[in-house]
């Protein structure tokens, strides 16, 4: 068997883990497979680039960043392995940025092959000059804030992620330097300009180019410049967040103090444009105060490809995916009160491919009902025009009382969840914050209902966030239920965090940071004990990310003893399948297609009577001992069955799956041998349209087990 690696940094020893931060960088490559893809419109390749670009800054701001403090508060082997592991990681990003490079060259082929062009300002002709300096004057010069830099003036805390230029200028008082923000979070990175007499379709042109073309304007007055040239620059800050403890604050004052101190955090990247001036690029990175394990990366005249993201589609419609129309739900449509259709049976949604309306709707009319006598919920990350917020509001408005849990934790939402919580207390809500030390992260909301003379609960867990933005980008299950038992596990959640000095005893759930990890390892070893009796034994877990260590070593084990594993994780995969002797029954794929895979299943096959868990946990030491997570048995038949179906159809993916393996290869899974090309978004789009299975094989997870014969062999 095993034997336990000892140390904080046992996730650093590829011995039987990969490093969580090489596994993520494999992750994001599987994103570049996408762009690199002729056979994904081109538009979307554009912004699979664009996505492949954003990953990337919050990989700076949070793991590398994480590795650098390692270094500093680590001695012995420890630190030289968290060295190693950072040069492993700058050599790996150093060959994906040149893939990105590459496939960058072909897109925009492609792109002007279909009569999309991106010019710079260099080659405009006369009206397009005479346009884009118009445009300046009118829009560009009242957003610019020039910093002219000098030894004697500190430079002033700079935007983390923005877009810079820096400005090398010759003037009668010789070399001047500054730097300006490109206001491209004010008017949009991407300028459509007049196209010209000799083209056809569209012309744009970058709003850091339309400065160039009037960079002696910006000047104005102040230097007679004989030459000036800028280039793009732009760095990226810690991420991690240190709230002092204070009894004279409150925690949104201590949050916004936070906020602003991660303003001046130390700066883990510094993205340049390699054609920049040595002269100037030694001022900047000493100004900045860049040190020896910081990332000093070369790159072209252009950076913030994540704007690629909201590439305007200036061509035909076929240029981009095709949009899917969510499948409606009949039942939930026609009736006249939607909690009596919730209280005959539970509905398991799955957005996108069902409109998330329908939850917004089951708060809509909890708002109104003068029958429901409170509503609580738990809120992550909400869209920034929310209809939930409304809905809760309004609900205030009506009488009821409303609890909600805001998290202000939420890592890059934390200002706009402050200006949330400060709106629905302004509305009388009554707002908590949870518990300190532990992010809220479960997808909760509770209404209690008066019927008959009772209180009947009906209760959502999902997967997914409550926001309206989010569910038309990411799959996500959300389950509806009147389930009492779960109702009063809920209510025992909510109480928690509030009284958080009480330890419910919870029924059904499975509750971060109480009983997710011994719930989940009972689940483990249950399926080993049945398969070291002789009788079948599989798990199937899909989630974004499985890194906790004592759950990788458990599911070694769980191979071992001859249980058969699949997995289907999106991101981070420290596990190792497929090791001699340690995982052979383990095998692991992550899917990368148009929608983000952001489910937590986790199934067991229970001898025949399999046991479903679906909630907010992913298997990260974070989630199940440092947040508070919910997982919740689905018990309908129906749900049952959909999430099976569901599952299958990822599992028998081959034509957008990876496979996950040791050697990180990010090959696609073969289609050889396979009687139809099974892309699961697709099928799935179809089966929850139609509730039609694609022709593919079929799980025999219901099957009765029985036990082998003495010396069988699994």
């Amino acid at each position: 068997m095993i034997d336990p690696i000892d140390g904080r940094l046992a996730d650093l020893d590829e011995r039987l883990f990969m490093p969580r931060e090489l596994s993520w960088l494999s992750f994001n490559a599987r994103v570049l497979q996408e762009a690199e893809n002729v056979e994904v419109p081109v538009i979307q390749r554009l912004r699979y680039l664009g996505i492949f670009s954003s990953n990337l800054d919050e990989f700076f701001r949070v793991r590398v960043a994480e590795i650098r403090r390692l270094i500093v508060v680590s001695t012995g082997g420890k630190r030289q392995r968290a060295k190693e592991l950072l040069a492993t990681i700058q050599q790996r990003i150093g060959e994906l940025q040149r893939e990105f490079d590459r496939i960058q060259v072909g897109v925009m082929a492609e792109l002007r092959r279909r009569h999309i062009y991106i010019t710079d300002e260099k080659a405009l002709t006369r009206s397009q000059l005479q346009f884009v300096e118009g445009y300046f004057a009118d829009k560009v010069l009242p957003t610019l804030e020039p910093i002219l830099l000098s030894d004697e003036l500190a430079i002033p805390a700079l935007a983390d992620e923005s877009l810079y230029l820096a400005v090398d200028m010759l003037t009668d008082q010789g070399v001047q330097y500054a730097v300006m923000e490109v206001p491209s979070d004010v008017l949009g990175r991407f300028v459509a300009i007049p196209r010209g007499k000799d083209r056809k379709g569209k012309v744009y042109i970058l709003l850091e180019d339309i400065i160039r073309a009037c960079l002696v304007r910006v000047f104005r007055g102040v230097f007679d410049i004989q030459s000036a040239d800028a280039y793009c620059f732009k760095f990226s800050r810690d991420a991690e967040i240190e709230i002092e403890a204070s009894i004279n604050e409150s925690l949104i004052e201590k949050m916004a103090t936070s906020l602003k101190q991660r303003r001046k955090a130390d700066a883990v990247r510094f993205v340049y444009d390699s054609a920049m001036p040595e002269p100037l690029l030694e001022h900047l990175r000493k100004r900045l105060g860049f040190g020896r394990y910081d990332s000093l990366i070369p790159g072209g005249r252009y950076h913030n490809s994540k704007d690629y993201i909201g590439f305007p589609n200036a061509g035909p419609k076929y240029l981009e995916f095709k949009p899917f129309v969510p499948a409606r739900i009949p039942e939930l449509d026609t009736s006249s009160n939607i909690f009596n259709e919730l209280r005959e049976r539970d509905y398991l949604l799955y957005y996108p491919y069902h409109p998330f309306d329908y939850v917004v709707d089951v708060l809509k009319t909890a708002a109104i009902d003068p029958s429901v006598s409170s509503i609580r919920i738990c809120l992550y990350r909400v869209a920034s025009n929310s209809q939930i917020v409304d809905a809760l509001i309004n609900a205030q408005y009506n009488g009821k009382r409303v609890r909600v849990v805001v998290e202000l934790a939420a890592r890059f939402d934390e200002q706009a969840n402050i200006a949330w919580s400060e709106r629905l207390t302004e509305a009388g809500i009554e707002v908590i914050f949870g518990i300190p030390g532990l992010k809220v992260h479960s997808k909760l909301f509770l209404i209690e209902r008066m019927e008959l003379g009772h209180v009947v609960r009906y209760s959502h867990i999902g997967t997914g966030n409550f926001n309206e933005k989010t569910a038309r980008l990411y799959t996500d299950f959300t389950l509806l239920t009147a389930d009492p038992v779960i109702g009063e596990d809920i209510s025992q959640v909510f109480d928690f965090l509030k009284y958080n000095y009480r330890r419910p005893d919870y029924q059904e759930l499975l509750v971060s940071p109480h009983t997710t990890r011994e719930g989940l390892i009972a689940l483990i070893e249950a399926e080993i004990e049945n398969a070291r009796n002789g009788f079948r034994a599989q798990l199937f877990l899909k989630c974004n990310n499985l890194v906790d260590r004592q759950l990788t070593l458990k599911l070694y084990e769980a191979s071992q003893a001859g249980v058969e594993i699949k997995l289907i994780i999106r991101g981070m995969c420290s596990l190792l399948p497929g090791l001699a002797g340690i995982s052979e029954n383990i095998r692991a794929i992550s899917i990368i297609d148009r929608y983000l895979e952001h489910p937590r299943v986790y199934v067991a096959y229970n001898r025949g009577n399999p046991k479903y868990l679906m909630g907010s946990a992913d298997l990260m030491t974070r989630n199940i001992d440092y947040r508070v997570e919910v997982l919740c048995p689905i018990h309908d038949p129906a749900a049952q069955r959909m999430l099976q179906d569901i599952l299958d159809q990822q599992w028998n993916d081959n034509v957008k799956a990876r496979v996950i393996d040791s050697g990180q290869a990010n090959k696609m899974v073969s289609s050889a041998g396979k009687a139809t090309s099974v892309r699961s978004q697709e099928t799935i789009h179809r089966y929850i349209e139609t509730g039609k299975l694609p022709r593919m094989p079929q799980s025999d997870i219901r099957k009765p087990s029985v036990r082998r014969k003495k010396g069988h062999k699994k």
